[in-house]
């Protein structure tokens, strides 16, 4: 799979820009603040309907713009693909697939699969559960539609429980009855799901920390649910009383944990900025290999600003690895353009580079 071509109007600083890729490397070069970041995120919106770092739409339009385009031609095995997102302020976005508008978005993830490194990524090691868990589901939700379904009826049945907890006057138990019997059924499937991806995973996601490291550190990811402790929907209706008490829900899968460790310990207490950020950069690979081998089409690589940080023997395995026949298309932001013309050496492929700045963009 590869995006030929994309198309913006005033999304983020972005005024306009009609751009044609590379099929294999394309590189935007400038000073930080420029629009570098902001491209590769229209491109994740075409793939996720949503921005990868701000979740209100509205947010995301050029300040005074009336509107928001973005659009992007993608081959897709012999098939071409226009994915159009139009976006105005206080109305619902518009999202459409060769001119045809969806019914419901989720419909739309899962087709172009992508894998998205940024510097954002930290959250994962520095802001722990909620972060790690967004991160699972979103790998999941790309090839299981089932469970994305399945998640979104759990936050709903969530949702409601949480309300009815919040209600200071008494009120009829059976309401509560059926929300947690939901999110007992939803909460158990996802579970499942959960645990049998993180077994699959973790091997995979050792193997590339291993070589980016030269092998000299172990790594590990643990999984833990109350799932794997108690009878969930006995356990919340044993907890109501303490849950009407705080006023949210204590108990089912929103409260997974998934520890990162290295070398036995929390890679949040011991680990370096170097370590830390391979500890991501395999993820997000690992991410990778999971998501070609279950789309049997290879996801969009994005790479927004890795290579700091990290020391030359790990970015020359970094590089090693994302040159080869494994990886297809792929998308790098640097600052440093001497910096990025080692990178592209290394990689002995040629690249479409384009200058960035003030969102203005130009090869």
């Amino acid at each position: 799979m590869r995006l030929n071509s994309l198309s913006i109007l005033n999304y983020k600083n972005i005024r306009e820009a009609d751009l044609v890729f590379s099929p294999k490397i394309n590189c935007f070069i400038g000073n930080n603040g420029m629009g570098k970041t902001n491209i590769l995120d229209a491109i994740y919106f075409l793939s996720f309907c949503k921005s990868h770092s701000n979740s209100i739409d509205s947010q995301n339009i050029l300040h005074n713009a009336d509107f928001c385009l973005i659009q992007g031609k993608y081959q897709v095995g012999d098939a071409i693909e226009d994915i159009y997102c139009g976006m105005k302020p206080r109305l619902k976005k518009q999202f459409k697939r060769n001119k045809k508008e969806y019914e419901r978005l989720s419909d739309h993830i899962g087709l172009l699969p992508l894998v998205f490194v940024s510097p954002h990524d930290s959250v994962l090691i520095s802001e722990g559960s909620d972060e790690r868990r967004k991160f699972i589901d979103g790998v999941i939700s790309q090839f299981n539609k089932t469970y994305l379904n399945q998640l979104l009826q759990y936050n709903n049945a969530l949702k409601q429980r949480n309300a009815l907890l919040k209600i200071e006057t008494p009120i009829d138990d059976s309401l509560l009855d059926i929300w947690e019997e939901q999110m007992a059924m939803y909460g158990t499937y996802i579970y499942e799901q959960r645990k049998m991806f993180i077994v699959e995973f973790i091997p995979i996601f050792q193997n590339f920390y291993s070589f980016i490291s030269g092998g000299n550190e172990q790594i590990s990811l643990r999984y833990h649910s109350q799932h794997q402790e108690y009878d969930i929907k006995a356990r919340m209706f044993e907890t109501r009383s303490r849950d009407r008490i705080l006023g949210y829900s204590t108990q089912g899968i929103h409260k997974d944990e998934l520890e990162m460790m290295l070398d036995g310990y929390a890679i949040k207490r011991v680990g370096s900025q170097g370590q830390n950020k391979t500890y991501l950069i395999s993820l997000k690979l690992a991410q990778f290999d999971f998501l070609k081998r279950t789309h049997r089409k290879s996801p969009l690589l994005l790479l927004d600003d890795i290579f700091d940080k990290l020391d030359s023997f790990r970015v020359k395995q970094i590089v090693e690895l994302v040159s080869g026949e494994t990886f297809g298309q792929i998308f790098i932001t640097d600052t440093n353009r001497e910096h990025l013309d080692l990178i592209l050496q290394q990689l002995g492929q040629d690249a479409t580079i384009f200058h960035v700045e003030n969102g203005e963009i130009s090869k």
